[in-house]
């Protein structure tokens, strides 16, 4: 598993100039709709994790948000009273509160999404609404679109960016030379499905889609531009068949794999988009059963789609590092940083995903060359 700090030492040192507020205030809404916001209750304390409070479960969010917003030493108290709950964030800047009442009103979107999906009779047990909570809500370099939150990250890690599939990813920023301190900063998910759902639950999920059409393209607008800078935006990498046929539909901008698009969320505004493999979709690639038991051909499958990772990861991290980068000329470059057939390539997938050692890789590589 990655270990990652939540927030950069450079983002702090450039934080320190700015003035923060001594306290805001934040008005979240009565406890209801604060509660449907917040994942409140979600089972933590029937896996006898934790058993926290309303106000518990907010501030550790909104913690979560401060730190990788870069305000490590920022202090939230969440107050329950009858008529609303309220959090007072100390150590942030003065317009903090306008960015946490935008996400949260567009999350509105899709709790009004989930309730009609209820009402239809389309909502499946073991499924729980979660926002991408804790994220940045400032300090972003890029987008990343998937499918769903796994469940896990809701009810044991209490971490939207605590899984399988955002620790690979932010393995191969790293490797693309994004610190891994920074790695949140980049990995800001919007999920087309706001649902926490077991891994199983993917073509389920692929009739929900319509009921938070609002949110999505809300989110998609409001994630990708740049703060500070109205008509610029960030790039976004849309990740998996669902992901990017979703794209498709919405926006009319094909996005295969390593396929350049670009869309329009505001009038005036152009988002630069890339289509992925989904993080986790090299372990099916490479698992032997999909290929009549063959291990070569599962192995020459896994080491194409590592390749298209690299390169994805690649032109994600040079593109947030550099946004007035051409995404073209960026992408080219990453497909020679990264060429197919290389041996760079070859070896992390030994390494990454059949847990080998670097001199067992490397022999591997040699052999199959």
């Amino acid at each position: 598993m990655l270990i990652r700090s939540v927030v950069s030492a450079a983002f702090i040192s450039c934080l320190a100039s700015q003035a923060h507020a001594d306290n805001i205030s934040v008005n979240l809404g009565n406890h209801d709709r604060v509660a449907a916001l917040f994942s409140f209750p979600d089972n933590c304390s029937v896996s006898h994790k934790c058993d926290w409070t309303l106000e518990q479960t907010v501030s550790h969010y909104l913690l979560q948000s401060t730190a990788r917003d870069g305000y490590p030493a920022a202090t939230v108290t969440v107050t329950d009273s009858p008529s609303q709950v309220t959090a007072a964030i100390n150590g942030v800047p003065a317009d903090y509160g306008d960015k946490l009442s935008s996400f949260l009103n567009t999350g509105d979107f899709a709790v009004a999404g989930a309730a009609k999906l209820h009402a239809a009779g389309g909502w499946e047990n073991g499924w729980y609404s979660f926002l991408p909570l804790g994220m940045a809500l400032e300090n972003r370099h890029s987008v990343e679109l998937l499918h769903f939150p796994p469940d896990y990250s809701l009810t044991d890690a209490h971490d939207y960016l605590e899984s399988k599939t955002t620790d690979r990813w932010a393995s191969l920023l790293v490797l693309n030379g994004v610190a891994a301190s920074d790695t949140p900063s980049y990995q800001t998910i919007i999920d087309i499905a706001p649902i926490a759902a077991p891994a199983s639950a993917g073509s389920t999920l692929a009739g929900v889609y319509s009921y938070y059409t609002q949110y999505q393209t809300t989110m998609v607008s409001q994630w990708t531009q740049m703060t500070g800078k109205p008509t610029a935006s960030y790039p976004m990498v849309a990740f998996g068949g669902p992901v990017r046929a979703w794209v498709k539909a919405q926006y009319h901008t094909s996005v295969n794999v390593l396929q350049l698009g670009s869309i329009q969320p505001a009038a005036g505004r152009t988002v630069a988009v890339l289509g992925a493999n989904h993080p986790s979709y090299i372990w099916y690639a490479a698992d032997p059963a999909n290929h009549d038991g063959d291990e070569d051909a599962a192995n020459k499958a896994g080491i194409e789609v590592m390749g298209q990772d690299l390169v994805a990861a690649c032109w994600q991290a040079t593109l947030g590092l550099k946004p007035a980068s051409k995404p073209a000329t960026v992408l080219s470059g990453c497909k020679k940083t990264w060429p197919a057939n290389g041996t760079k390539v070859c070896t992390l997938f030994y390494t990454s995903i059949r847990n080998m050692t670097p001199d067992q890789a490397k022999q591997q590589c040699a052999t199959a060359h």
